[in-house]
């Protein structure tokens, strides 16, 4: 009589435990396939295209005048953008204004050279372990023609 009790207390238990189980894999379930989008507020106008973290990027001159590193960087960061870095190109005759596509995402760099005003010829792809940053602006001797100085 005591076996059968102890007999019925474990499959009571087993029983609980599983309901449990299936209760938590529910869940799971659940919050796996259900729609998080409907949640998320509507974009800025100039909002960056990422999982709501800012991309990061250097700003570089590469037409050797002062101020001009200082522009665009302000204008990047009212764009969205975390400019990590600014500094000089390796050479002061860059003619024109490009991005350079460091982290093999192609458009989210052509999104950035449209909103400043860069042809989208003139993004190019360069991958380099010199440089931690998604993308690079090299401003060129056509500056005066961007939107940080047209505005």
């Amino acid at each position: 009589m005591i076996e059968t009790n102890k007999t019925t207390q474990h499959k009571i238990i087993l029983n609980i435990i599983i309901v449990l189980l299936l209760a938590f894999t529910a869940i799971q379930l659940y919050g796996i396939f259900s729609s998080p989008s409907a949640a998320v507020s509507p974009k800025r106008p100039n909002a960056i295209d990422s999982v709501q973290t800012q991309i990061q990027i250097n700003v570089l001159n590469g037409c050797g005048m002062n101020g001009v590193g200082i522009t665009m960087t302000k204008f990047c960061r009212n764009l969205g953008y975390d400019v990590v870095e600014m500094g000089n190109y390796k050479s002061f005759d860059v003619e024109e204004t490009m991005v350079i596509d460091r982290s093999g995402k192609m458009e989210t760099a052509k999104h950035l050279a449209e909103l400043i005003g860069i042809s989208p010829k003139n993004v190019v792809q360069q991958f380099s372990s010199e440089h931690m940053v998604a993308a690079s602006v090299v401003i060129g001797k056509d500056f005066k023609k961007l939107r940080p100085w047209n505005k």
